[in-house]
């Protein structure tokens, strides 16, 4: 697949399921369901007494059964808490795929964490998502995206925290999110331009299908790769929107296969079925065709276990 400078590897990330560490049936849940990432979360669903029981339940968790198919993300506490040092010694031991760092403000929060990770000998596969939750961390985003890109770097996906950032704000929860969108998308934005993806914010009402659908359906049109979640029930929904539709698998496809012909070699602009389509949209036809391709294979490993 052909690659551009910027992306990292396409990773499915449509839907991303939050469990508290501190609750081991909802750990053991995800092995049974169908999101594309599940962050473990050490951070603001455990309470500051149970910080230690959430860290052993983790502990238990990962040694028992691993995880398989999906990304495992760890949500720890900050880093500037006894409870966020406690974490990284756990993270370092565990090996998830990536540590999600909450409150990120600005590049050097991240930087630090990468320097953890370096002096633990964290493997380099071990990534960094960074949750954008106050409002210095959106004034920042564009800088704290950049440092995904600065050698040593760990970084790999941004995610919106909504709930933190109306309360520091005093924006209130309305449907539509108007007068957050232009906050969503200086984080997409940001994300496109240093080649990371951003995962939109959590919808707090898991019984309102119909919101959740709108919100989703907005997410993807302005760009997020996929959705935080708090419920299971919102795992096929989210599945759903933010993955490729047939009609835009195909399209892809046909792109592809006109930049195969011989004919379309050394041209970065080519004639599609009457459409004029430039080299970047195959950059893009690509990473959605490759996206189907993990889902397709994800769907026929779950059969064969049913």
């Amino acid at each position: 697949m052909s690659r551009n400078h910027m992306t990292r590897s396409v990773r499915l990330r449509r839907s991303v399921l939050s469990v508290p560490a501190v609750n081991p049936r909802a750990l053991e849940k995800t092995h049974a369901v169908d999101c594309d990432a599940v962050i473990f979360d050490l951070e603001d669903s455990v309470a500051p007494e149970k910080k230690a029981e959430a860290r052993e339940n983790l502990r238990n968790f990962f040694s028992a059964r691993p995880l398989q198919g999906k990304e495992r993300i760890i949500r720890i506490n900050s880093l500037s808490t006894d409870f966020g040092l406690a974490d990284m010694e756990l993270v370092t031991a565990l090996g998830p795929d990536a540590v999600l760092l909450p409150k990120v403000d600005e590049p050097q929060d991240v930087m630090a964490l990468s320097d953890l990770l370096s002096e633990a000998d964290a493997p380099e596969d071990l990534r960094i998502w960074a949750m954008i939750e106050t409002p210095r961390g959106i004034l920042n985003v564009a800088a704290i995206a950049e440092a995904g890109r600065t050698p040593g770097s760990r970084l790999d996906c941004l995610v919106v925290g909504l709930n933190d950032l109306r309360k520091e704000t005093g924006v209130l929860p309305q449907p539509g999110r108007s007068y957050l969108v232009p906050w969503l998308m200086q984080v997409v934005l940001a994300v496109s331009a240093y080649g990371l993806d951003a995962i939109d914010s959590v919808f707090n009402d898991f019984r309102d299908e119909q919101g959740f659908d709108a919100e989703c359906l907005q997410g993807r049109a302005m760009g997020f790769a996929g959705k935080m979640l708090i419920h299971p029930a919102q795992i096929e929904p989210a599945n759903r929107h933010f993955g490729p539709d047939p009609a835009a698998i195909a399209e892809a496809e046909a792109i592809i296969s006109a930049f195969a012909d011989p004919a379309s070699d050394g041209l970065n602009v080519i004639n599609a079925g009457g459409r004029m389509v430039e080299r970047l949209h195959l950059v893009q036809a690509e990473s959605l065709v490759h996206k189907a391709r993990l889902i397709a294979a994800r769907q026929a490993a779950a059969r064969k276990t049913m």
